[in-house]
């Protein structure tokens, strides 16, 4: 089974507020625009993966996200993450109403193709399924087999939000570089200890430069 994704990214003007303890307001942007080209580089070369759907309305995530062969939807709805997220699920099932769909957070810059697509096919064997985020308490991944709504419910405490929606939970072993979202200083340097994509890499060393 191939499963289209579809990634939610917000302006990168307010991404990553959390990380202003260590990044400043200048260089979060470019943070976040690493984290989500690497995250999509990888998901694109993922046996498990047919194609990407980035949801935005920022026009230079946009053009950099469609270069590497993510189709963008613009964000229609303004309304948050979960109605961006179901306005793109409508977009993807318009043309293509069979297709396994996944939601993956934008975030995931140690992102391994081979670790994805192991926990796609675990999660093939469900109508819904989601991965808990490697703090135990949010999401990074959730699917919806064809013919399913995803129904998301990210946002705080999305784990227990999804788990009651009637999701059935991942734990899938040796998966951490789909478990490891990006919000925090701690979090970038986990990722950054997994092993982090090039775009990601280059931008954490320009952090280190300028000493923030």
């Amino acid at each position: 089974m191939q499963w289209t994704l579809v990634i939610p990214l917000k302006p990168l003007a307010q991404a990553k507020s959390r990380l202003s303890d260590t990044a400043s307001d200048g260089l979060r942007p470019g943070l976040a625009l690493a984290f989500a080209q690497d995250t999509v580089a990888a998901a694109l070369t993922s046996a498990a993966v047919r194609g990407v759907a980035v949801v935005t309305d920022d026009a230079l995530a946009a053009r950099e996200l469609a270069a590497l062969g993510a189709r963008i939807v613009p964000d229609e709805p303004r309304g948050g993450l979960n109605a961006a997220l179901a306005h793109a699920e409508a977009v993807v099932r318009s043309s293509r109403p069979e297709t396994p769909l996944a939601a993956l957070n934008a975030d995931l810059p140690a992102l391994r193709p081979a670790e994805l697509a192991r926990v796609l096919d675990a999660a093939a064997e469900f109508p819904r399924a989601f991965l808990p985020d490697a703090a135990g308490i949010g999401t990074t991944l959730l699917t919806a087999a064809p013919g399913r709504d995803l129904l998301p419910a990210f946002g705080p405490d999305s784990r227990a939000r999804h788990r009651a929606s009637g999701a059935t939970e991942l734990l899938p072993s040796a998966v951490d570089s789909v478990r490891q979202d990006v919000d925090t200083g701690d979090d970038l340097r986990a990722a950054l200890a997994l092993g982090v994509g090039p775009r990601t890499a280059a931008a954490a060393a320009r952090l280190l430069t300028s000493g923030q």
